[in-house]
């Protein structure tokens, strides 16, 4: 692919990068030779870097203080302010440094059909635009036998928190219609009851700094108001395509939660101070009861747990045992196959397998063929060098996820044989390997190309750091 030459954004001009360049010649992981130069990737975003700095420790007794990286501080922000007035999130680099003479970095921008990645790796490529992972695009099964909880009761819950709350400003029944009208759902009998009582608005507590926490002891949670109040369907759970690709959504006979990303029945009511959310569910499990409050963990991607049978339960501190959560006695929809989990592909295949992952392996490199025809196998990741034949990978065909090493990739797209039917794909490398970004970029815009996506940009700047200090 040709360099691009530099355009008249301060961006792309040598001078905009010198004093990163200059931090990492002289302070850098080792120290630079004409015979052996210095080879540094990195990355700026405008929320974050990462550079391959030696950075000298803190006096003893001390910790680090801003002073401390302030050269390095400088030294990014110039390039930040650049990446801002270009329209530019982020951008990958590498270059060759030499202690004196003419120095050469290589820009290499991120494609808008690329989730950021490690280093001047990309992430996923995103090959068919708004797709998303197969388990975001699950819906909660019908719940037509599910009732109410026996402790379910509107008109305790409602006296209940009067009394807790006497001095609360309630929401009005036009407030509670609106909040309907912004949802498209009709609220559920307790959490109006809940509403009526408080609102749980900043202003209508004026100068009583005390207030939230009594609401918060008095409710059970600190309460969102009504204005707040969300459904979280999958769209409400971002995550990235080689983490997403990698879940199943399983919901066992006897769980309480469906095993869900989202759920238009979720609806967000409040959280319990540590970023998890609390919520009415109106679409439970098997098990489960119309109206139960389940938390959505803000550290896992699927599923949520049980918390209380009903709302008020929740108020009344009756908080019933567990009874089957989603991840439960889950079949092996996901199978990781490596030195210290599945010893073979033959031992993760079976009708029901969505997810193969293979990790770190010290055996022959593996066969697809136990594999091959398994109609509900989605993903596959595979280490560099795990895979005997990867052309076995082309008889895959319900693949959306592909993730493989650039040797692989270059073997299906010399071959033609890259799956059509991929939505998302990347390219691995060994841990944090940077030695070479030209053949993954080579790999990375070949495939862009097949799916018509915008390619990676590498820009060539060309200019003299001067000599050591």
């Amino acid at each position: 692919m040709a360099d691009r030459n530099p355009s008249p954004s301060s961006v792309h001009d040598f001078s905009t990068w010198a004093p990163v360049l200059r931090l990492l010649r002289d302070g850098g992981t080792r120290e630079a030779t004409a015979s052996s130069p210095l080879r540094v990737t990195g990355r700026i975003g405008r929320q974050s870097w990462s550079l391959p700095l030696r950075r000298q420790a803190p006096p003893s007794g001390r910790a680090a203080q801003a002073a401390d990286m302030r050269d390095e501080t400088e030294a990014v922000e110039r390039v930040r302010h650049a990446l801002v007035d270009a329209g530019i999130d982020e951008i990958s680099f590498t270059t060759k440094i030499v202690p004196a003479g003419e120095s050469a970095i290589r820009l290499l921008a991120r494609s808008p059909a690329t989730e950021s990645g490690l280093g001047p790796h990309p992430g996923a490529l995103l090959l068919v635009e708004g797709a998303v992972p197969q388990p975001w695009r699950c819906l909660p099964d019908p719940v037509p036998g599910a009732v109410p909880a026996a402790g379910a009761d509107p008109a305790l819950l409602e006296r209940t928190l009067r009394e807790r709350l006497p001095d609360a400003v309630g929401a009005t029944e036009a407030e509670i219609a609106r909040a309907e009208a912004r949802l498209g759902v009709a609220l559920p009998d307790e959490l109006k009851a809940l509403y009526r009582v408080t609102r749980s608005r900043w202003e209508d507590w004026g100068d009583d700094h005390e207030a939230p926490a009594r609401e918060c002891a008095a409710v059970g949670c600190e309460l969102f108001p009504l204005d707040d109040v969300y459904i979280a369907d999958a769209s409400s759970r971002h995550c990235s395509w080689p983490f997403a690709a990698m879940e199943a959504v399983v919901t066992p006979p006897h769980a309480a939660v469906q095993g869900l990303v989202g759920s238009p029945g979720w609806l967000v009511f409040g959280d319990n101070g540590g970023g998890d959310r609390l919520a009415v569910d109106l679409t439970p499990g098997p098990r489960g009861h119309l109206g139960q409050i389940i938390m959505i963990g803000h550290e896992e991607n699927v599923g949520a747990s049980l918390v209380a049978d009903s709302l008020t339960d929740l108020v009344l501190d009756r908080l019933g045992e567990p009874r089957g959560g989603s991840h439960e006695d889950r079949p092996p929809a996901v199978a990781h196959v490596n030195i210290r989990s599945l010893p073979s592909i033959e031992a993760a295949a079976h009708a029901g397998l969505e997810v193969l992952s293979i990790g770190v392996w010290d055996a022959e490199p593996l066969s697809l063929a136990p594999v091959i025809g398994l109609p509900r196998l989605r993903t596959l990741v595979a280490y560099p060098g795990t895979l005997a034949d990867p052309l076995e990978i082309a008889e895959l065909t319900a693949l959306e996820y592909l993730e493989i090493g650039p040797e692989e990739w270059r073997v299906l797209l010399d071959a033609d044989a890259v799956p059509r039917g991929l939505s998302a794909a990347a390219v691995k490398v060994h841990g944090d390997d940077d030695r070479d970004v030209a053949p993954v970029r080579a790999v990375v815009n070949e495939l862009l190309a097949i799916w018509g996506r915008p390619p990676i940009i590498q820009t060539v700047l060309r200019g003299d750091l001067g000599p050591m200090p």
